[in-house]
């Protein structure tokens, strides 16, 4: 028999920590884990890694918004917005 592993890619948690967010930021504004290219889940990652302090992820997320669209970066931002709202991702205290 043949079990058929189904791959989730990984989401943004609450105990992520700036690091581990601006991590998820390179895999989908790279591919890299098997992650697909996503530059609006990328921005929306670097987005909240910016907000929990990292610096590094501010210069990824502009960088990358200069290879978007408007619309894409409206939706990238209104994705992490809805994260935070939701209480799945709170800001650097």
């Amino acid at each position: 028999m043949i079990i058929e592993e189904t791959k989730t890619l990984p989401l943004p948690t609450p105990d992520m920590g700036s690091d581990d967010l601006f991590r998820l930021g390179m895999m989908y504004s790279t591919g890299q884990g098997g992650a697909p290219v996503d530059l609006i889940s990328a921005h929306m990652m670097f987005n909240l890694a910016a907000m929990r302090g990292s610096l590094e992820a501010s210069v990824y997320r502009k960088e990358l918004s200069r290879e978007m669209d408007r619309e894409d970066i409206a939706e990238a931002q209104k994705a992490a917005r809805q994260w935070i709202d939701a209480g799945r991702i709170g800001c650097a205290a």
